[in-house]
């Protein structure tokens, strides 16, 4: 039997791709065509509209910030937009260290990278909780997604997968598949240099590493963060996967 396909090439997004099919708790998967992460959906096609419409997608799950909305902002038949905004810090931090004079080497956007990823654990964590409440509420199929589908899409996806048993493995193996499949928009004008950029548009094992070593740093292990973070007590816990779980 074929299998579903995890990536869904469309014209206005590069990342958009299917969480299913992941091993779960219990050997259980992850179900397919009902939970997708992408990058931003502003500039999505008529065709990719249809495709949007046949996937069922009712609901959206938005984490840019308040001007990365406004600057992009899209509106998608008959499907909710939520916005659970988190504001972007990385290139704002990167650009004024140019502005000040200060020379900024990859090594300076990986250790800013890090940080961020930190910051999504100890200062913002309640917007990924709020979406394991709508997670709850119902399973119409969505999409969750930021400006590129990577960092915070990215947690949040790891978060997901590891509240449904998915192996630290495959959970590292799908964000990964960013570098693969992501295009950033061309000519965006940057004061950083190419190497810089190449870090800022990619991600590394170690970023999604560093979250999770803040987890369990903060926290003694990632199932009670779920529990203590996320609201996720065992009720909430089997309910989830009873809903995503194939």
């Amino acid at each position: 039997m074929d299998l579903p396909a995890r990536h869904i090439p469309l014209q206005g997004a590069s990342n958009f791709r299917d969480l299913g099919g992941y091993v779960g708790h219990g050997g259980r998967t992850v179900r397919w065509r009902v939970m997708f992460r992408s990058d931003h959906l502003a500039r999505l096609s008529a065709a990719d509209l249809g495709q949007i419409q046949a996937l069922s997608i009712g609901r959206t799950f938005d984490f840019r910030g308040e001007l990365e909305s406004q600057a992009q902002a899209y509106q998608l038949p008959h499907v909710q937009r939520h916005s659970l905004a988190i504001e972007p810090t990385l290139l704002q931090y990167l650009q004024a260290q140019v502005q000040v004079g200060r020379r900024v080497t990859a090594d300076d956007a990986a250790a800013a990278m890090h940080a961020t990823y930190r910051g999504f654990v100890r200062h913002t964590s309640e917007r990924f909780a709020e979406l394991f409440t709508h997670l709850l509420a119902h399973d119409v199929p969505l999409v969750f997604h930021c400006t590129a589908g990577k960092d915070r899409t990215g947690l949040a996806a790891a978060l997901i997968l590891s509240a449904l048993g998915v192996s630290r493995e495959n959970i590292l193996h799908d964000y990964m598949l960013t570098n693969a499949l992501y295009r950033h928009e061309p000519g965006a004008t940057t004061e950083l240099s190419p190497d810089v950029m190449a870090v800022v548009w990619r991600v590394q094992e170690d970023f999604l590493h560093t979250a999770l070593l803040a987890i369990d740093e903060d926290h003694g292990s990632m199932a009670q963060f779920l529990t203590v973070r996320m609201g996720l007590d065992a009720q909430n816990l089997e309910r989830l996967r009873e809903t995503y779980l194939a």
